[in-house]
């Protein structure tokens, strides 16, 4: 294994970042195929405004990251592993060539109704930064209120967490997290509680839906959000694309069980680089790369240059 595709989650978006997709016959072609499999404009998804809804976020993030894996890959740059935060775990799955986009979409669609749907207002998620996570869990668990329930959601760096909850309860945490040292402690612009048992009913209607749905063998291995285990067994990417939702993503563990594995060249799929600089601040011989940012020239030459290196190694 050289090269590791890391897809983004919710929270990565920033408006007008389908706009900025590169102007490519693969990438229009991706956007027009989402257009006609949801039966909508999805270009009309990635303003301000719409940005407000999880499911515009959502359907929009894994276009993007389909579109950008699909250019890579009719560049000759392809995945030896896939990973994606939350949903974009999806786009994973897709990239890696076990779900279909046709299937993968609508799917992606109803998770994020059925989460929408579950929590409207009163719930969300914080970020939390300068602690480690038995001080973080202890706080968490020292503090609970079912009234304003909290949970650990998303472990993505050794010191570096989102939490979920209700937000009266997020906002007590956040306090208790400043005074005990955190370097930040702030909400993020996302309104649902993923990644926490507050989303199991969600998790068991998107396991229904799911469970008619073919998987095939990924072409790639596929690291998975709740245990960070690499698989290319199908049933296993189907239950942490259905279970996902209500269970802490171990994206930190995840990526270092891709770098022990051999990738050495991580590109993230768009939207945003949160997910690039994460690798960067871990990995010291490895390189990460957001393709957001990134030519596609300078990725073809860098995954070029790291397949030599590979077959060297």
């Amino acid at each position: 294994m050289s090269i590791a595709f890391l897809f983004p989650g919710q929270g990565a978006q920033t408006p007008g970042f389908l706009h900025r997709l590169p102007d490519h016959p693969v990438v229009a072609a991706t956007l027009a195929e989402a257009g006609e499999i949801l039966g909508q404009d999805v270009l009309a998804l990635d303003d301000a405004g719409a940005l407000a809804s999880t499911v515009a976020v959502q359907i929009a993030t894994v276009t993007a990251g389909v579109a950008l894996a699909r250019l890579a890959g009719a560049s000759g740059v392809r995945p030896d592993g896939v990973a994606g935060l939350s949903v974009g775990a999806f786009s994973a799955a897709i990239a890696g060539g076990s779900l279909t986009f046709a299937d993968g979409l609508p799917l992606v669609r109803l998770r994020a109704q059925l989460m929408e749907q579950a929590y409207p207002t009163g719930y969300g998620l914080a970020a939390v930064v300068g602690l480690d996570e038995r001080r973080l869990a202890g706080l968490i668990e020292e503090n609970f209120d079912q009234a304003a329930p909290v949970y650990l959601a998303n472990l993505n760096a050794p010191t570096q967490f989102v939490i979920a909850g209700a937000e009266d309860g997020l906002e007590a945490i956040l306090g208790l997290a400043r005074a005990a040292g955190a370097r930040k402690a702030e909400r993020m612009a996302v309104g649902v509680p993923s990644h926490c048992p507050l989303l199991e009913k969600v998790a068991r209607v998107l396991a229904k839906a799911i469970a008619e749905i073919p998987m095939a063998i990924p072409e790639c291995v596929y690291v998975d959000n709740r245990r960070a285990r690499a698989t290319r067994d199908p049933e296993l990417i189907r239950a942490d694309l259905a279970g996902n939702v209500m269970y802490p993503v171990r994206w930190h563990d995840g990526s270092v069980l891709l770098y022990e594995l051999g990738a050495r060249l991580f590109i993230e799929m768009p939207p945003g680089h949160v997910l690039t600089n994460l690798a960067a601040a871990v990995f010291d011989d490895a390189r990460a790369i957001a393709a957001e940012e990134t030519p596609l020239e300078t990725i073809t030459i860098l995954a070029d240059r790291e397949r030599r290196l590979d077959e060297e190694r």
